[in-house]
């Protein structure tokens, strides 16, 4: 008689289920970032899908090139929006520009400063860092005292730190560091294209920052730009950079080099935030760089007197504060965490803090499409409404 073989059971597999329509809420954003984009970007990021070297793309990428070159105030060839969020961009700079064995130097007066400490790092650099508290800055004497004890081959700071609203003078940062040799690279991500940095005029030999805030797109690339000074180092290191993907040797060959118009497949880009990036460009150079700077000071003011009519303040120092990024200082006896959820509730969105401020302030950006009067006045009454809800009075 023969056997009966069991064959084995096989595991039941889930049941798929189906997912309801994508419906988003309507968000006036008014935290750190991401900030409303402007809807002529939106509209741009829809458009017909080309291939990443079709010709149309090819001169798009280099006309997104020249726009933003024009916004770093840079004659820059080395000019171009990384694929990937602002973090990138930042993290680009320092694979490229430091190897194991360097010296870095980094101003941190916050958790980005800190990052900015990290990456380098993990680059392999010695780093050393001087220390501010939240809203102070660092003194570019103790930066040249640090170099005078021992040199480095860069000095790297944050222009505006989201965490602390402090602004650090670029000038200053960027003297000490030329006085020493050591090349100067910069976190502009909450000041690009909402204040003056003058990339060229003032000697930074490397910027980076993101299309989320200032420049008035979705987030998800990191518009950077590498000086001469700064190529020549990536091109001197020793062995290659320990990244592929983030290789500025690599990247220029699908980018363009040279004026050469022949391009190497290094990744498959981005093409609908391309798409962004350039519309924003072209929104920003409509306005005039001058323009909208004043704009977006003009927003900053209409904050401020707005929080003072509530009986608020800003927690950043008169001396270092900047248009872009307001941190609040969240009064006693008021839940700072149920102010946020009110707003949020209200379809306006504000951030709280981070590291040693969490808990204590909030944080609010006024960038890019959202540096209007009209929407910080929306914002203002609706955290008049939200303190009311929750029984303060100023």
């Amino acid at each position: 008689m023969a056997k009966t073989v069991e064959r084995p059971r096989m595991n039941a597999q889930p049941a798929l289920t189906s997912m309801a329509p994508l419906n988003p809420p309507e968000r006036l954003l008014m935290g750190p970032g991401p900030s409303n984009p402007d809807p002529r970007v939106l509209a741009a990021m829809s458009r017909s899908l080309v291939g990443h070297l079709d010709p149309f793309f090819v001169a798009m990428m280099d006309q997104t090139m020249d726009g933003l070159r024009q916004i770093f105030q840079t004659q820059n060839h080395h000019t171009l929006p990384i694929s990937g969020t602002g973090s990138s961009g930042l993290e680009t700079i320092m694979l490229n520009l430091l190897e194991p064995g360097d010296s870095a130097i980094v101003a941190n007066v916050g958790h980005f400063g800190q990052r900015l400490a990290e990456l380098a790092r993990r680059a392999g650099a010695d780093v050393r860092t001087i220390e501010a508290p939240p809203g102070e800055i660092v003194d570019p004497a103790d930066v040249d005292k640090m170099l005078t004890e021992r040199p480095a081959k860069l000095v790297a700071f944050v222009h505006v730190e989201t965490t602390t609203g402090a602004c650090q003078p670029i000038a200053p940062m960027v003297e000490v560091a030329k006085r020493h040799d050591a090349l100067v690279a910069m976190d502009c991500v909450t000041s690009f294209g909402g204040m003056p940095i003058e990339i060229d005029a003032l000697g930074v030999d490397a910027a980076g920052s993101c299309t989320q805030k200032c420049l008035g797109a979705p987030p998800g690339l990191g518009p950077i730009t590498i000086g001469p000074r700064a190529m020549a180092a990536a091109r001197a290191r020793n062995a290659p950079a320990h990244t592929w993907y983030l290789d500025l040797a690599l990247l220029f060959q699908y980018w363009g080099e040279d004026g050469s118009k022949k391009r190497a497949f290094h990744h498959t880009a981005p093409i609908s935030s391309i798409y962004g990036i350039y519309e924003a460009i072209r929104i920003i150079l409509e306005e005039g760089l001058e323009t909208r700077y004043a704009r977006h000071r003009t927003a900053h003011e209409a904050l401020v007197a707005g929080l003072d009519r509530l009986g608020l303040s800003l927690f950043t120092p008169t001396a270092n504060r900047c248009p872009t990024i307001n941190v609040i200082r969240a009064p006693e006896g008021v839940d700072e965490a149920k102010i946020r959820s009110r707003l949020l509730d209200m379809g306006v969105e504000m951030g709280g803090g981070l590291g040693a401020l969490a808990g204590k302030v909030w944080r609010v950006g006024v960038m890019g499409y959202n540096a209007q009067v009209s929407r910080v006045d929306r914002f203002v009454d609706a955290l008049d409404e939200a303190l009311r809800a929750e029984g303060w009075r100023a």
